[in-house]
């Protein structure tokens, strides 16, 4: 089974927004460390928006952050939300997709239990991990992402302009 970028992408914001220490994030900082446009973005944290998976803050010092419960997010249940077609093949498709060519042996075909097997199991893998979980260790990640990441609690000395 193969997932749409819209998937990829959603599932990169929220793993992003998931390892950032504190503050706010915006999308061109995002866009910036994936290297994903930033249109492309913002149509997906609109909808991550909706779902009140990320919170947005509007404003010159605006973002985003990723919301409390989304760190327990399955998966699965980001791929649900954010794929729109999970017929694997043609005899999956609705009555009134016309677009689908249909079978002529779907009446007797065994196939499709099997896709339709394939499809459960696949999805029923994506509910065993969350976005919390996949996030660990969050310095790593953060590392990789350009995120500068500072421990809690730790003191940060601040150095007066001259």
């Amino acid at each position: 089974m193969r997932l749409t970028d819209y998937t990829d992408y959603s599932l990169r914001v929220l793993l992003y927004l998931s390892v950032r220490p504190s503050g706010l994030s915006t999308i061109q900082e995002i866009s910036d460390a994936y290297g994903i446009s930033k249109n492309h973005l913002m149509k997906i944290v609109q909808q991550l928006g909706e779902l009140g998976w990320v919170e947005t803050v509007r404003g010159r010092n605006g973002g985003l952050r990723i919301a409390s419960r989304s760190r327990d997010l399955t998966i699965g249940d980001v791929v649900r939300k954010t794929e729109n077609d999970f017929a694997v093949v043609g005899c999956f498709a609705e009555p009134d997709d016309t677009a689908r060519q249909r079978c002529v042996i779907q009446p007797a075909c065994r196939l499709r239990g099997v896709f339709a097997a394939a499809r459960d199991a696949f999805l029923a893998e994506l509910d065993k991990h969350t976005v919390g979980e996949l996030t660990h260790p969050a310095n790593e990640l953060a590392r990789l992402l350009g995120i500068v990441s500072v421990p809690a609690g730790a003191f940060v000395p601040v150095r007066a302009s001259s």
